[in-house]
């Protein structure tokens, strides 16, 4: 699914000669703004709120867009990079499984100590 994505993002941008403005540092900070747009849907809900927000028939719409435009820079950021997402996903789940096990650290959010 990703690969599709990507490679449809990719012939956008192409289509319209914009690969020569994704550049990383363009891309990442796109991200960024999008992500801060997504924050702003959820800011001032309660907490209550925010868990229904999908259900209310003017934000639902909005914030299923923003999540949306942060998936899509993500996705052309890291296409662009050569990183295959599910993988380096996998990889930092794994990472968290060693730092954080089960047992220790159930119900708390107290940090790990970091790898060696």
């Amino acid at each position: 699914m990703r690969e599709d994505l990507a490679a449809r993002l990719r012939q956008f941008a192409a289509e319209r000669d914009w690969e020569q403005f994704h550049t990383p540092k363009n891309l990442a900070m796109a991200l960024s703004g999008e992500a801060g747009e997504l924050v702003a849907e959820f800011q001032w809900l309660t907490p209550a709120e925010s868990a229904n927000v999908m259900a209310d028939p003017e934000a639902g719409p909005r914030v299923r867009a923003e999540m949306a435009d942060v998936f899509l820079y993500l996705t052309r950021l890291a296409d662009v990079l050569g990183v295959d997402l599910a993988e380096a996903a996998h990889d930092k789940l794994d990472e968290g499984e060693r730092r954080y096990d089960a047992e220790t650290y159930r119900g708390t959010i107290r940090k790990a100590p970091p790898l060696p």
